[in-house]
């Protein structure tokens, strides 16, 4: 650093000095006066270019990862709806086992026979009615064959990021009715399609075979579905931890430090006002030359 001769006045290299660093001063504290008010350490490339490169690339990460957290809440929403009708089968399930219990005695009437094969027909065709009504944004999740459904519980494109369940048919594609629920008794002359036959004992007893069969069927769905919510919860909590810190180490990149800051800021103020002052001594100081006239 040269410092100018105050006897040559064409060139004021002291005031060119100062003014140079307090231009530095005024860039300095402009840029700390930036990170107060956005609350960001790096807002151009130029403040960091590594760390501006590698928060991008967090940012990115933790913006999938916020996406696959909903994706993983829809997907335990469709399982919810998909067991709210399972459940609502298994309530129906259990009223045509009790009615087929009471036809299984030989106290029941031709009429009284009648009324429950009536109200078991009604049963089953309620059961079809749910099965069919069992959407999610309009894909039915009980048709005549598996419905396999992918969903994407992570940020990347790697297998563990995928998540795939399959909801098990239920429909046995040959009748208007949910036959297939009741395999067991379709070819035992008890359950014929879409109607019910109770006119013996034996018949009633086979049919209480099948209805327990089904009701088995329906709780092991339900506990298939219920594995599945188990696992997405689990990948719910571990992405929620992942993504608390990869935004834990955005933060140490990007965001400005409130109190260091603070203290730059202060540091930089004083400075900016002795550099003002240093400016000012050295445009006067050339006149001091006067005195050798």
């Amino acid at each position: 650093m040269g410092f100018g001769d105050l006897t040559r006045i064409n060139t004021n290299l002291q005031s060119l000095q100062a003014y140079t660093y307090l231009q530095r001063t005024n860039t300095e504290l402009g840029l700390r006066q930036l990170r107060l008010a956005t609350g960001s350490r790096i807002n151009r490339a130029e403040d960091d270019s590594a760390g501006y490169s590698i928060a991008a690339k967090l940012k990115a990460k933790i913006r999938g990862q916020e996406q696959a957290l909903a994706n993983i809440g829809d997907a335990k929403s469709l399982l919810t709806v998909a067991e709210g009708s399972l459940n609502s089968i298994m309530d129906i399930l259990q009223t045509m086992k009790e009615k087929v219990v009471q036809a299984a005695n030989d106290t029941m009437g031709t009429e009284e026979r009648d009324a429950i094969e009536n109200q078991l027909d009604q049963l089953t065709a309620e059961i079809g009615d749910i099965l069919n009504a069992t959407k999610f944004n309009g894909k039915a999740l009980f048709a005549t064959s598996n419905v396999t459904l992918n969903f994407q519980t992570g940020d990347s494109s790697a297998t563990e990021d995928n998540f795939s369940v399959t909801i098990d048919a239920i429909f046995n594609g040959t009748t208007s009715a949910w036959g297939g629920l009741f395999a067991s008794v379709s070819s035992a002359s008890v359950f014929n399609g879409s109607s019910w036959t109770l006119d013996t004992v034996a018949h009633a007893t086979r049919a209480l075979a099948g209805i327990e069969a089904a009701i088995q069927d329906v709780a092991t769905r339900l506990g298939k579905i219920g594995d599945y919510q188990k696992r997405l919860s689990f990948k719910m909590d571990n992405l929620a931890t992942a993504k608390n810190n990869y935004e834990a180490a955005r933060s140490r990149i990007a965001d400005a430090d409130f109190a260091y800051e603070q203290m730059q800021l202060a540091k930089l103020q004083i400075l900016q006002q002795t550099g003002v002052a240093a400016l000012a001594q050295a445009n006067v100081a050339p006149q001091s030359v006067l005195q050798l006239f």
